[in-house]
């Protein structure tokens, strides 16, 4: 990847709207080379899609929980059976596999907390092989960026 892919990937970041034309001449190229740079890197993998950036609290989910799950077995149907539970479930919209004292880190969104409550009960601790569970509730945000570094 070299210093235009750089710059092409930047200007998508930051708005994925961009026509070939406009995006071609924020990166000082004609439009036929950047659209087959743009192709060239999403069929290696490196642009995924493109999507909207939602606001979570107009969408009635004004409530972020970050939970921390630590298995009580590391066998493979255990890992394997949390992993495909855990990727069915809407409301986590990301989970990560973790070093450390706990196994994974699970950021979820709520409308509310007695419905957080209801999923804990009816949803997360029917999941086979969780040994805890720990919840921390985000109540404020300093700072969220959806672009990567292009340095």
């Amino acid at each position: 990847m070299d210093k235009i892919d750089r710059k092409i990937l930047h200007e998508l970041q930051l708005n994925g709207r961009l026509s070939n034309q406009d995006l071609a001449e924020r990166v000082n190229l004609s439009p036929s080379p950047c659209l087959r740079r743009v192709r060239q890197l999403e069929a290696r993998g490196v642009i995924r899609g493109y999507t909207a950036v939602v606001d979570q609290e107009a969408c009635g989910y004004p409530i972020t929980v970050f939970i921390r799950i630590t298995l009580e077995r590391h066998n493979v149907e255990t890992i394997n059976e949390f992993e495909q539970r855990i990727g069915e479930i809407d409301e986590i919209l990301e989970c990560f596999l973790m070093t450390g004292q706990r196994d994974y880190l699970l950021r979820l969104v709520t409308p509310s907390l007695a419905e957080y409550e209801r999923f804990v009960r009816k949803t997360l601790q029917t999941i086979p092989g969780i040994g805890s569970i720990d919840s921390s509730f985000a109540y404020g945000v300093v700072k969220r960026a959806a672009e990567l570094p292009t340095g």
